[in-house]
């Protein structure tokens, strides 16, 4: 598992230009990011190398933020494996809440949450999946 924050931005002008500013001015590199909308607000996820220091650095700036474990599997970059690997999950009725991925070392990441983490905990270990946590990131950084 490898620690994702969720960061909560307004949606008017310069709320995003801000949270990336302190991630800029902490020196904290990110490794991809994804951002989803409502009326409201964005839910801007991020994968960064220090998500700890980033968390309290964001909270310190009262910025909205939680830090939640998620799974990342990495994968061949070759075409189809995202696909191949959502079949086993479909296959073992394991629901995928939301996903993204991003190529890291010449290799995919995929990273999910799924309806049941314990479950799909066992699935990546019982296909032979190779599971990614935080340690792996940055090494592969």
């Amino acid at each position: 598992m490898i620690s994702q924050l969720s960061i909560f931005v307004e949606n008017k002008p310069g709320a995003l230009e801000q949270v990336l500013r302190l991630f800029k001015d902490s020196h904290i590199d990110l490794v991809t990011t994804t951002l989803a909308d409502t009326q409201d607000f964005g839910l801007f996820r991020v994968i960064c190398a220090d998500p700890q220091r980033a968390c309290l650095m964001l909270k310190d700036n009262g910025i909205t933020v939680t830090l939640t474990k998620v799974q990342a599997i990495e994968l061949d970059n070759r075409p189809g494996m995202a696909a191949d690997a959502l079949q086993t999950f479909a296959a073992d009725d394991l629901n995928v809440r939301y996903m993204y991925s991003f190529l890291l070392g010449g290799k995919g990441i995929l990273v999910l949450r799924t309806d049941n983490i314990d479950k799909a905990s066992q699935l990546i270990q019982s296909k032979g999946f190779q599971s990614i946590d935080d340690d792996d990131l940055r090494r592969m950084l």
